[in-house]
């Protein structure tokens, strides 16, 4: 039986708390968090970004204890360096030419290669790891999963602003990450020998160097034995982080029940997932996204509910139910982008936002 292990990783924005305005903090934090976890805290390309991720949880009890814990050390680290830091998937009106690229290699050759599109990606995402004990069958429920992540998406959204501006999205970051190349939703592969052989092509032909550089809304890893999910927005609270996770973990358990019993859900080629993508950062949870199996537009909320019913006899088992019944708060409270719009439309600030955004980002952290 596989046991559906968990590994989070958050990326946060570093925030001036009197200009509001991102700011590099040198690496300061990355340095005083390497003394109490190591390799738990992480520098990324820019300077204002950092990342967080937990060790391997067992269940999402774990994952909760350490995403919380690992928001407190960011949290108390930037505190004491006179820093803010706040979780959403764009910063509200910062510039991303203002802001320093951190000097690694990596980044460099990054920068080198993708120029303006990397330069540009001043985003911050959620990352969700499923452990498998087989790479062959992580690839099949990958596959069958796509399906379900713009629904997944449409929860998390928690980037309406981009530069100052109020985008018209409930998603903005996917827009911007989409400059990348292989970004997005999947393509159907057939076996993990037909997907290595694909990352083998790559390499061979000096596309890539690594298969981390296959930045896919959810991808078998190139490294561990996961799935690692890819397309959501930085949650604002540590509830909807949890809440995805949960979800995540729940529809890895079901695909595979089900493929354990001889049945399979049914896949859908990248061209029909993609229209539900781009309605999911378009209107989050307000609009319809279409249901494949009847042909018809259905209004979001309501295939949110069919997919918590889908995954409902798996729960239990996970221990996770408590943290899946957020998704309930979510629908009827909006989600962070919803949330962060309620709060500019009040005084038309930026800066109320921001302020918003990092108050949020520490709700039930005893910092």
């Amino acid at each position: 039986m596989n046991d559906f292990t968990l590994g989070v990783e958050e990326e946060f924005m570093v925030v001036d708390p009197v200009t509001r305005e991102l700011t590099s903090h040198d690496q300061k934090i990355v340095d005083a968090a390497e003394k109490i976890y190591e390799d738990q805290v992480k520098a990324e390309m820019h300077q204002a970004v950092v990342e967080v991720g937990t060790s391997i949880c067992k269940n999402t009890d774990e994952a909760r204890a350490e995403v919380t814990k690992l928001r407190k050390t960011v949290a108390t680290l930037a505190g004491e360096l006179g820093l803010r830091i706040g979780a959403a998937g764009t910063h509200p009106f910062s510039h991303w030419q203002h802001q320093l690229i951190t000097d690694h290699p990596r980044y460099s050759d990054i920068v080198n290669e993708l120029q303006e599109a990397a330069r540009s990606n001043l985003i911050f995402g959620l990352h969700v790891h499923v452990g498998f004990q087989s790479r062959d069958i992580a690839l099949h429920i990958a596959n069958e999963v796509r399906y379900f992540l713009p629904h997944v998406y449409a929860l998390s959204t928690n980037s309406p602003f981009w530069e100052g501006r109020n985008t018209g999205y409930k998603s903005f970051r996917t827009k911007v990450f989409d400059k990348f190349p292989r970004t997005g939703i999947p393509d159907l592969f057939q076996s993990i020998e037909e997907y290595d052989s694909y990352i083998k092509l790559l390499v061979k032909t000096n596309c890539i160097d690594n298969a981390k550089k296959i930045w896919w809304d959810v991808r078998v890893h190139p490294f561990f034995d996961t799935i690692e999910f890819r397309i959501c927005d930085c949650p604002m609270l540590v509830n909807e982080t949890m809440a995805f996770t949960a979800l995540f973990q729940a529809l890895c358990a079901k695909l595979y029940k089900l493929r354990m019993q001889n049945m399979k859900y049914i896949t859908y080629t990248r061209a029909f997932i993609n229209e539900n993508k781009w309605r999911a950062a378009r209107y989050g949870i307000d609009g319809k996204m279409i249901d494949f199996g009847r042909e018809i537009e259905v209004n979001t909320r309501a295939l949110i509910l069919e997919l918590l019913d889908f995954v409902d006899d798996v729960v239990d088992e996970l221990g996770s139910r408590k943290e899946l019944n957020y998704v309930h708060h979510i629908l009827e409270h909006g989600t962070g982008a919803d949330r962060q719009l309620e709060v500019y439309n009040k005084n038309q600030s930026f800066t109320d936002v921001v302020d918003y955004i990092t108050s949020q980002t520490l709700v039930g952290v005893d910092v």
